[in-house]
């Protein structure tokens, strides 16, 4: 595992600071993009994607941001929250959770590499795997850095799909520069769809218990 300085990303107003991270193989197939190279420590990223939150939040709106939060606390029990957004870590790795209730929209993101490390044909790479691998999570470039992305609109976001969202961005991360795959679809009959919905039965049976204790 390589280990990337620490960044600071400013994300509605929270100035956060991450560690942004990537796996690195000895022996990359040829269609792989290499692990870039450490960025900067300490760069700034600003990412104004949410206006401030609005004086009143729909009940219903309220009610779906709870739920989110109780997910983020079953994966991570240090998870930082500050007003309709959290960051939380996952398996080492730096998750973000981003809300607009005024669009009543959510994002969840994971930076993964600096662009400037990437070589020449990783972005068309990327938009392959956007294609046909990663799915609901795709990556997505802003303020010079790859990230894991996975948006929803608040009003129709369900435990399930915010639960599928967090590994599905989780896995888009992880799986840069190999199989670029969120995880919720094995087209080659190997095992990644299994150890996808395994995760995710294991985390709603979890959210489950919570909520009849």
């Amino acid at each position: 595992m390589l280990r990337f300085p620490h960044l600071l990303l400013v994300a509605s107003g929270l100035a956060l600071t991450i560690p942004v991270a990537a796996k690195a193989q000895d022996q990359a197939p040829a269609d792989t993009v290499p692990a870039p190279e450490a960025p900067p420590a300490d760069e700034e990223f600003l990412l104004d994607e949410a206006p401030a939150a609005p004086a009143e939040v729909a009940p219903e709106i309220t009610a779906v941001l709870e739920q989110m939060d109780q997910v983020i606390k079953a994966l991570d029990a240090k998870a930082t929250r500050t007003g309709n957004s959290w960051q939380f870590t996952l398996e080492e790795r730096v998750m973000l959770v981003v809300t607009d209730t005024t669009a009543a929209r959510m994002r969840i993101i994971t930076p993964i590499a600096l662009i400037s490390d990437l070589p020449e044909d990783a972005m068309e790479r990327l938009m392959q795997a956007n294609f046909d691998t990663a799915l609901d999570a795709r990556y997505a470039v802003a303020q010079n850095l790859v990230w894991g992305a996975f948006l929803h609109p608040l009003d129709t976001l369900t435990q399930r799909d915010f639960a599928a969202g967090i590994l599905q961005t989780h896995s888009v991360g992880e799986t840069f520069g190999t199989t670029f795959s969120s995880g919720a679809v094995s087209y080659g009959g190997g095992d990644s769809n299994g150890i996808y919905e395994q995760q995710l039965k294991e985390l709603l049976e979890e959210l489950e218990k919570n909520s009849t204790t």
